[in-house]
C-alpha cells in the first residue's frame, strides 16, 4: 500500500510558477513510476507526465512540454512538478500518482492516487 499526498497548489499569475511535491509513504517508493495527471472543472482527469523509477526516463504530455519539469528523490520519497510559464488553460486540480508496471499514460494504469492539489493560473 501507498499514501501518497501532495502540495505546492496555488493561485499564481500567468506567466508565473509553482513547485508541486508528492510525499510518499512506504520503503517501495523506488519501486514505483510516478505521474502528475490534471483535472480540470467538467473535463476528464488527463495525463501530463511520468517519471520512471530511477528518473532516467521522462514523459511529457505535448500541452506541457518544455514548460514543465518532473523529477524525484527517491531517499526521500518524493516527486516534484515544477511548472514555469504558466498558462490559464493549466488551472486544474493535480494529482500524484504511482504504477509498479511501466510508465503508463492512462489513469488506468496506476495503482495509487494522491487527493489532489489546486493550481489556479490567473490571466
Amino acid at each position: 500500500q501507498v499514501q501518497l499526498v501532495e502540495s505546492g497548489g496555488g493561485l499564481v499569475q500567468a506567466g508565473g510558477s509553482l513547485r508541486l511535491s508528492c510525499a510518499a509513504n512506504g520503503r517501495t517508493f523506488s519501486s514505483y513510476a510516478m505521474a502528475w495527471f490534471r483535472q480540470a472543472p467538467g473535463k476528464e482527469r488527463e495525463f501530463v507526465v511520468v517519471i520512471n523509477w530511477n528518473g532516467a526516463n521522462t514523459y511529457y504530455a505535448d500541452s506541457v512540454k518544455g514548460r514543465f519539469t518532473i523529477s524525484r528523490d527517491n531517499a526521500k520519497n518524493t516527486v516534484y512538478l515544477q511548472m514555469n510559464s504558466l498558462k490559464p488553460e493549466d488551472t486544474a486540480v493535480y494529482y500524484c500518482a504511482a504504477s509498479i508496471v511501466g510508465m503508463p499514460r492512462s489513469v488506468g494504469g496506476y495503482d495509487y492516487w494522491g487527493q489532489g492539489t489546486q493550481v489556479t493560473v490567473s490571466s
